[in-house]
């Protein structure tokens, strides 16, 4: 018996499996991130003296707030993308091919009975992100929201105090100091 037009009550399981997987690769990502009160701390906010001050603290602010820079420069990527709408779509089917058959597949893809292992997919979807990038105008696009958040990064790691920045990554900062 056929049933058109019914909605499932459920999710098939390896939708739920996609979403789980999806959920797990991101949430171990954003868990290192510090609290966006510690990073926009006014009060923290000064010139430094010297140089090798500015460049202590641009070392010390990046091993701190790692994971929020890549949170802000991301976001300001994506606010310039929204004035290029063509770029930006173009952009969510790339991520959207790299999610589908690269980071969400457990099994081997196989097309008409020929599996086709990773390294080439790999290759494939590198190839085609490549061209895409530089035969259209993306390419420009995603290079100036990276100058503008890498732009913001530097400006808070420059101006951003590291006096209170001691919350157990004593051994990150010195090795990113060596």
């Amino acid at each position: 018996m056929t049933t058109y037009g019914t909605i499932p009550a459920e999710l098939p399981q390896q939708s739920l499996s996609l979403i789980v997987q999806a959920r797990e690769f991101l949430g171990s990502g954003f868990g290192s991130r510090r609290k966006w009160e510690d990073m926009i701390n006014i009060r923290a906010l000064n010139l430094p003296p010297n140089v090798n001050e500015a460049v202590r603290r641009i070392r010390t602010n990046i091993v701190f707030f790692k994971t929020n820079y890549v949170i802000v420069a991301l976001f300001l990527l994506l606010l310039t993308l929204f004035f290029h709408p063509t770029s930006l779509v173009i952009i969510l089917v790339i991520m959207i091919a790299w999610f589908l058959q690269y980071f969400l597949r457990d099994n081997p893809l196989s097309i008409y009975g020929f599996v086709i292992d990773r390294n080439m997919i790999i290759t494939v979807l590198t190839l085609f992100t490549i061209a895409v990038f530089f035969l259209t105008d993306v390419m420009s696009n995603i290079m100036s929201g990276i100058t503008f958040g890498l732009t913001v990064v530097l400006a808070h790691g420059f101006f951003r105090t590291t006096d209170d920045l001691f919350v157990g990554d004593e051994k990150d900062i010195n090795a990113s100091q060596c």
